[in-house]
Order: structure tokens, then C-alpha cells, then sequence
């Protein structure tokens, strides 16, 4: 199980790929983690509850069970920040006004298609903002546990799972490694924890190209 250290690694990690003004959606899991790790990245975090604006965990003192994130975690709102109903949410994600979605995954194929939504003969809670998600954000980058807890790879050549949909990830950032996804298939274009690259294979689903010139560890 990926312990809470290696999960806010993850969080800090996708901060580095956001850039100030940018409109962010984060998914349920690991992506929650980020509002407390932007440091100084002027932001605009997006809830597909109904959030413009979202803020770090507030205090123990300070919760408020009516302001949550899309994993029913408590949140605080910025200065400026916005409520709205989940119509107006999901017209903001589906009319292409969602810069980059940070979103967590079952599986990811070798061209970064997505499954993180259903297990078959588990039940189903139902899809929520997935699949609008991958469909309607300009980017998106998946922040997941290397293994799942049956210990196989996320990182898979073809899904077993249910597709989020057709739309490819951009990045996928594990506790072991970032990997960016082209039409050539797997790139590993960083190294996150003191794994070698013949380890590291062991461990990925995927056949995965990399420079050694250009790959940072």
C-alpha cells in the first residue's frame, strides 16, 4: 500500500507541471493532496462539485463538512473563489475551459488511454466527472501508485478495465517515475525514487523508451 509519504511525493511532483492562471481540476485520491503543496503557484483549483478556488485543508478547528472536495475531504476556499451547481461545473469542463485535469487511474495503456472508473462485478458508484474530464480538459495528467493493490502494474500495455474514454494522458506521475505518453507509446522521462531503469521495467506492464542524455534522476 503506497504509504502517505509516497502519495504527497506524487502531489508534489504534478505541482511542478502547473503553471500560474491555469484553471485545474483534481479528481478524487492523491490529486485532493495538491491545494496544500503549490508553495507560491497562483492557480485556479476547480472542484467538479460545484468549486471555483479551491484552498488547503483547513484546521481541525476550522471544518466545515459543507465545503468539501470531489473525495468528500474537507477544503477551505481562497479569496476570490466561487460556489456554483454541478450544471455549471460540468458546462466549465465540458466547453474546454478546464486547463489541465489532474486525475488518479486504475490502468493506463501504453498511449496514456484511461481506466478509472470501474472494476467489473465490483460495485459501481457510478462515472462521475471522468469522462468529461478526459474529454473536455486541454491536458491531463495522472497521479497514481506505480502498483495496484494486488500488486500489478497500473502501467499496462492494453486495458482490462472500463476506458474513461479515447482522449489520451499527457503525464502520468507515479512514486517511482514520471512518464509522458506520444504516439510512439512510453516515455520515461524521469526518475522519482533510488530505482534503476532494469528495476524500474521490472515493475511497469509497458515496454518504455528513454534518453539517458536527457532523463533526470
Amino acid at each position: 500500500m503506497l504509504s502517505q509519504t509516497e502519495r504527497i511525493k506524487i502531489a508534489k511532483r504534478v505541482v511542478k507541471e502547473l503553471s500560474d492562471g491555469e484553471v485545474v481540476n483534481l479528481g478524487v485520491g492523491i490529486p485532493t493532496l495538491i491545494p496544500d503543496y503549490l508553495g507560491d503557484k497562483k492557480v485556479y483549483l476547480q472542484s467538479e462539485n460545484g468549486l471555483l478556488g479551491m484552498g488547503p485543508t483547513p484546521d481541525k478547528e476550522n471544518i466545515n463538512m459543507d465545503l468539501i472536495s470531489a473525495s468528500k475531504k474537507p477544503i477551505t476556499m481562497n479569496i476570490g473563489a466561487s460556489l456554483f451547481d454541478s450544471s455549471d461545473s460540468f458546462a466549465m469542463i465540458r466547453g474546454g475551459h478546464v486547463d489541465m485535469a489532474v486525475l488518479g487511474a486504475l490502468q493506463v495503456d501504453q498511449h496514456g488511454e484511461i481506466a478509472n472508473w470501474a472494476v467489473p462485478g465490483k460495485t459501481i458508484l457510478g462515472v462521475g466527472g471522468a469522462m468529461d474530464l478526459v474529454a473536455g480538459a486541454r491536458r491531463i495528467v495522472i497521479a497514481s501508485m506505480h502498483l495496484a493493490k494486488d500488486g500489478q502494474p497500473k502501467l499496462v500495455k492494453e486495458l482490462t478495465l472500463p476506458s474513461s474514454g479515447v482522449r489520451k494522458a499527457d503525464l502520468l506521475v507515479t512514486e517511482h517515475a514520471v512518464f509522458r505518453f506520444t504516439d510512439r507509446g512510453t516515455e520515461l522521462i524521469e526518475i522519482l525514487s533510488d530505482m534503476s531503469v532494469d528495476e524500474l521495467r521490472k515493475i511497469t506492464g509497458v515496454e518504455f523508451k528513454y534518453s539517458e542524455e536527457k532523463i533526470i534522476t
